[in-house]
């Protein structure tokens, strides 16, 4: 049976480790209390109070952040030179201190004080760390006052495991109500959103970035220094929404309105379980401050919570604590063996029982089956010591034995040279310093660096603690501030909170908004994009922020796109231009839109880029500005072709021919009729810049490149199909690369120009008019094809043809020249002159097969534009 003896305060023991006298009166009991309640009852802040009325005190806090909080809490009332922090991996303690602010393990019970408390000590009932708890809640008094803070839940236990406690349940000072589930778009500003795994933290900040313009983001694994950051940037109202895991559950007191769980279950450290009533309470209870009400719910894709589950939160009603978790603190010293054995010594007490194996005593487990520490550690003095090199935290969890390796080489250098190489502090610390990497790596490093602060913590273990101490310090410090930067360039967009804010309070009527002379657009200070003409071009691709910051531009657009507008206008020809390629129409090198089909060939219309028009007005001027510029550029580019068609005002002969090549578009396909054309008026046409070729009626000049791409494009896009423009310079191509594209015409698998082909067609016939004739020596190069498929060129193209002598079976080298071959029947014929130029009889006769050019009209498909 364990009994607690009232102790009187012993000022002769307490002599070099506080200074100052009691204020209570030494004669009286010391007593023993419990401020028991819900969250927001002011237990911390009365705490305080209790242990700053006493001339020396000790209070321990669950979180390494809370004892860093609670340090400078006090040290602005008591100043630095009476308070001390104590922590695994953090030790100031003044030589004038008086008041101490610890993690609950790392409290220094061996000194006296008149004043101790410990806070949430309902974490008794924790499995992992419940054992410390416990043992404080057993051994650690005050001489004057013993103070525990914690839940109600844990009142039954405390009353049986500590006989005359005096138990004072305090209220919250405001209410807590339930809003059920919200969407994440829709948290109202001031909300926390709290999930159970890093992961989930993370991508639930990113979704508040893009939906709400940022959040902060805080987690037991940050640093005080990161974690302080992170706060003072929710505090300050920089965002409106923070993002954490339950440790803010543990008396981090911020200005939170609404506490949303994105998940109603969480791993333990063992298997997944779903949340105790209790802990979602000690969470949903950040909500609210002094006399301010809060309220809780569910958010993204967690369900709502039960009505039981609602009202037990609300009514703070939830059942009692069953049992604690206990460990042995009367360790058995004198080996390794004996100390394993005594650290599982089974509870003394009912409502006390054996936790989960801790990470100190694997630790020993594992170090104990090591033959070099087993060699060394033996005795009361080296199992001591490996205890306490067991207890350094295994901060990082890599999930191997890279933290019992490294306990078992500082115990080596411990035993066997009497305190930790400086090489290996120095090597350690150098190699995390440093800033580069993602949120993750620094984290990593960050939790390297407590590692070796908490060996530096130990001044027994090394001959320059403080200066170690200071140096992993310095490292923490350049860490936590980069994963700030980190995590505050990943989470927070201050432009888009900015902007969300004074959308949602004003609209847009106050926004303050330039456009700079290079463009750049600026609301609120913030720069959200660049006006390039007449479209808002901003770095957020889709999703709400786009349409928040296309809401905010668009107010300083107002004057701005009339502006351009009248540049527009006024803006002359060589400004703007066409790419032939892909009908897109720039402005100083800007597209504002691109061509499309119209009435016509020659008339195609102007389809615009998305722009910030405010009104069809404003469209319709630059639509007609574009389009004259097209149009002068369609007169200017085929002004052979419109020459042409000014000559059927004047010869009326010639008008059906002259209308029909305007439609075509330059190319088009000769008719019986054409060929019975007088010479004369064959003249007029030819003077005009016009031929009558065998396949078709073109404007040779046409055939030039910018005439050429041009039309190229207008044809594809009249009759909207592809348009793949042709090498510039190439007179031959694949027929497969130029399948169906404008002024190209089909001899086989070879595409040929059409003004080359129709042009070397006729020298041919000239040259055969009367009798066969050698194929020019230049006709392969001037048809822009290789020797060897000459033959399949020309019989593409109909022109009979063989090779002009017969050569022998020895015969090698170069191919023999070709012989194009006469059609002795149509020399007979008396064809009259214009026969004599390659096109048809006035009266034309049915086509004859015997014929090379009467083949050619037969085996050649028509040419289409």
């Amino acid at each position: 049976m364990l009994a607690f003896a009232p102790q009187a305060p012993d000022h002769s023991d307490m002599k070099g480790a506080f200074h100052g006298t009691s204020s209570s009166d030494h004669t009286m009991p010391a007593s023993i209390r419990a401020a028991l309640g819900p969250t927001n009852t002011g237990k911390t802040h009365y705490a305080l109070t209790r242990m700053m009325a006493h001339a020396s005190g000790i209070i321990g806090f669950p979180l390494r952040l809370l004892a860093r909080e609670n340090y400078e809490r006090l040290v602005k009332i008591k100043g630095e030179r009476h308070v001390a922090l104590i922590t695994g991996e953090e030790k100031i303690v003044p030589p004038g201190a008086r008041w101490f602010s610890c993690t609950v393990e790392a409290m220094p019970l061996d000194r006296k004080a008149e004043f101790i408390a410990i806070d949430e000590i309902q974490l008794a009932s924790d499995p992992d760390r419940g054992h410390v708890f416990t043992d404080r809640l057993l051994h650690a008094r005050g001489t004057v006052e013993t103070l525990f803070l914690g839940a109600e839940t844990i009142r039954p236990l405390l009353q049986r495991l500590v006989p005359g406690i005096e138990i004072d349940i305090r209220a919250r000072l405001s209410s807590l109500a339930s809003t059920g589930h919200t969407k994440l778009s829709r948290l109202p500003p001031r909300s926390a959103i709290v999930a159970f795994s890093m992961s989930e933290v993370y991508a639930l900040a990113e979704v508040i970035r893009r939906r709400r313009g940022g959040c902060a983001v805080i987690m037991g694994q940050l640093s005080p220094r990161t974690r302080n950051a992170q706060v003072e940037l929710y505090q300050n109202r920089d965002v409106d929404y923070l993002v954490a895991t339950d440790a803010i559950g543990m008396g981090l007191n911020m200005d939170v309105d609404h506490v949303a769980l994105a998940q109603l279950s969480k791993f333990d450290g063992t298997v997944p379980r779903p949340l105790f009533p209790q802990e979602i309470a000690q969470i949903a209870g950040r909500a609210g401050r002094g006399m301010k009400d809060g309220t809780f719910g569910t958010t993204a894709d967690c369900p709502p919570m039960s009505s039981a589950l609602v009202e037990a939160v609300e009514q703070h009603r939830f059942d009692p604590i069953q049992r604690l978790y206990w460990r042995n603190h009367e360790l058995d010293f004198t080996n390794p063996a004996n100390l394993l054995k005594s650290l599982t010594r089974p509870p003394p007490l009912r409502g006390l029982t054996a936790g989960r194996v801790a990470s100190d005593v694997t630790t020993l487990e594992s170090l104990m089956l090591d033959p070099d520490v087993r060699e060394i550690a033996r005795g009361k003095r080296a199992t001591t010591l490996l205890w306490d090199v067991c207890q350094i935290p295994d901060f990082r969890k890599l999930g191997d034995d890279s933290h019992t390796r490294l306990c078992a080489r500082l115990y080596i250098h411990l035993v066997k040279e009497g305190s930790i190489p400086a090489n290996w502090m120095e090597g350690h610390i150098r190699g995390l310093a440093k800033t580069e990497g993602d949120i993750d790596t620094l984290m990593h490093r960050l939790t390297g660096v407590r590692v070796c602060s908490y060996v530096a913590a130990r001044t027994e273990w090394s001959r320059h603690s403080a200066m170690w101490q200071e140096r992993a310090r310095e490292v923490e410090d350049q860490l936590s501030d980069a994963l700030h930067e980190r995590l505050t360039a990943r989470f927070v967009d201050r432009r888009a909170t900015t902007l969300l804010r004074r959308l949602d309070s004003d609209g847009d009527r106050t926004l303050l908004s330039a456009v700079k002379p290079d463009g750049e657009v600026l609301v609120e200070g913030h720069s959200i994009g660049h006006i390039r003409g007449f479209m808002l071009d901003t770095d957020v691709a889709s999703g709400p922020d786009r349409q928040m910051i296309l809401r905010a531009g668009r107010k300083a657009l107002i004057h701005e796109i009339p502006r351009r507008i009248r540049l527009l206008q006024d803006a002359p020809d060589t400004a703007l231009r066409l790419d032939a390629t892909t009908g897109h129409i720039f402005w100083d090198e800007t597209p504002l839109g691109r061509l499309s089909a119209g009435s016509s060939l020659l008339r195609p219309a102007i389809q615009l880029f998305p722009a910030e028009f405010t009104d069809t007005v404003q469209k319709g001027h630059v639509e007609t500005r574009l389009l004259a510029f097209v149009m002068h550029l369609i007169q200017t580019d085929l002004k052979a072709l419109y020459r042409a068609h000014a000559l059927a005002e004047r010869e009326p002969g010639l008008r059906a021919i002259l209308h029909r090549l305007m439609d075509d578009g330059g190319i088009t396909e000769t008719l019986p009729e054409d060929h019975a054309l007088s010479p004369a008026l064959r003249g007029k046409l030819r003077k005009g810049g016009v031929e009558i070729g065998r396949f078709s009626i073109f404007c040779p000049a046409l055939f030039r490149t910018r005439p050429l791409d041009l039309l190229g494009l207008l044809h594809a896009l009249h009759q909207q199909t592809p348009h793949r423009p042709a090498a510039p310079g190439r007179v031959s191509l694949p027929w497969a690369d130029i399948r169906g594209q404008f002024g190209w015409i089909r001899a086989g698998d070879t595409g040929l120009r059409l003004d080359i082909a129709e042009r070397c067609i006729a020298e041919l016939h000239q040259l055969a008019l009367r009798r066969d004739h050698t194929a020019p020596s230049d006709l392969a190069s001037r048809l822009g094809v290789k020797t060897d498929t000459l033959p399949a060129v020309l019989k593409g193209l109909g022109i009979a043809h063989q090779p002009a002598e017969t050569p022998s079976p020895s015969h090698s080298g170069p191919p023999r020249p070709l012989m194009i071959l006469h059609d002795r029947k149509t020399r007979a014929s008396r064809r009259p002159r214009s026969a004599q130029h390659g096109f048809a009889p006035r009266r034309p006769s049915p086509p004859r097969t015997d014929s090379p050019f009467a083949a050619l009209a037969i085996l050649r498909e028509k040419v289409r534009p």
